[in-house]
């Protein structure tokens, strides 16, 4: 046996002389997507969900992507089009998913609470956008109007900092911030003339049927700038700088943040409970500020 693995030996480090400097196998092309783009159903929970997906054009798999939210009473084709996040997303090289919340059900449960497990599903969707190489697993991201604006902040938490960044429109202040939370960049809209969720804090809905402001009084919000404030300190920034966007729109943004994260907070006087458009009130572009926020994190998470 020794006289043979001597006579071996030579061979050996012949081998590796001849390997040590060649030039390493190219790396393999990326996976194409799996899937088109269009409404799709993911079974979760013993229940069929769907979703709609937006892919760009251009290139193969492995894109960052962005779960899009819906709120209280919608739906995701009417998220879809409010939000322009499909179109808009699909130009700047983002997977758009779109998911529709669980039959019957007027809201997303929030984490802890009863109901369907909508954080469970939404983890599993992005699960199966990398599975079926359409997502990049370290680029994801959320935003969400009203209520879906709330499920993205709860998810901060509850995806134990899988999300690079999110971007509540209308709904910031709708859950509490959670002090556990890891390094996420925050993007928010919000306008000074909302009544469903003020952007003073205080019972929401306040112009909604009697059973919702009934639910209401039990519920009361912080105002938007103390959440806003509060998840500041909670992800480690420095004082805030305030600077005019242009008239009725304000910025407050909290920079230098830990691991190089912001804050920013967008308040738009006299707009209410709206998706802010470039056509519509103050002709702000939020999916496109959106979409510049979420270009220029640099925290990258998933799995």
């Amino acid at each position: 046996m020794l006289r043979r693995a001597l006579r071996a030996l030579p061979a050996v480090l012949l081998t590796a002389a001849c390997t040590s400097g060649a030039t390493p196998p190219p790396r393999a092309a990326p996976a194409e997507c799996a899937l088109k783009p269009g409404r799709h159903t993911l079974r979760h929970g013993g229940q069929e969900r769907t979703y709609l997906l937006s892919l760009p054009a251009k290139g193969k798999g492995r894109w960052p992507v962005v779960l899009n939210l819906h709120g209280l009473g919608s739906n995701a084709g009417r998220q879809a089009d409010r939000s322009r996040l499909p179109a808009a997303g699909a130009r700047r090289g983002y997977v758009i998913v779109t998911p529709q919340m669980a039959r019957h059900r007027m809201a997303w449960t929030l984490p802890g609470y009863y109901g369907p497990d909508d954080t469970g599903f939404l983890t599993t969707l992005l699960d199966t956008l990398v599975a079926k190489g359409c997502a990049d697993a370290s680029r994801q991201f959320a935003a969400g109007m009203s209520y879906g604006a709330g499920m993205s902040m709860a998810l901060v938490c509850a995806m134990k900092g899988r999300l690079a960044a999110v971007a509540p429109v209308a709904g910031l202040n709708v859950v509490p911030p959670c002090p556990e939370a890891a390094p996420t960049t925050i993007v928010a809209f919000h306008g000074t003339g909302d009544v469903t969720v003020p952007y003073g804090g205080g019972h929401p809905f306040a112009r909604s049927p009697s059973r919702l402001r009934t639910l209401a009084k039990l519920v009361r919000l912080a105002s938007v700038e103390g959440a806003a404030g509060r998840w500041a300190r909670i992800m480690g920034c420095p004082a805030p700088r305030t600077t005019k966007v242009r008239a009725g729109v304000r910025l407050r943004a909290w920079k230098d943040c830990r691991q190089g994260v912001s804050v920013r907070l967008y308040t738009i006087g006299g707009a209410g409970h709206v998706w802010p458009r470039p056509d519509g009130v103050r002709r702000v572009d939020a999916a496109g500020l959106i979409l510049d926020a979420f270009d220029a994190v640099s925290v990258r998470r998933g799995r």
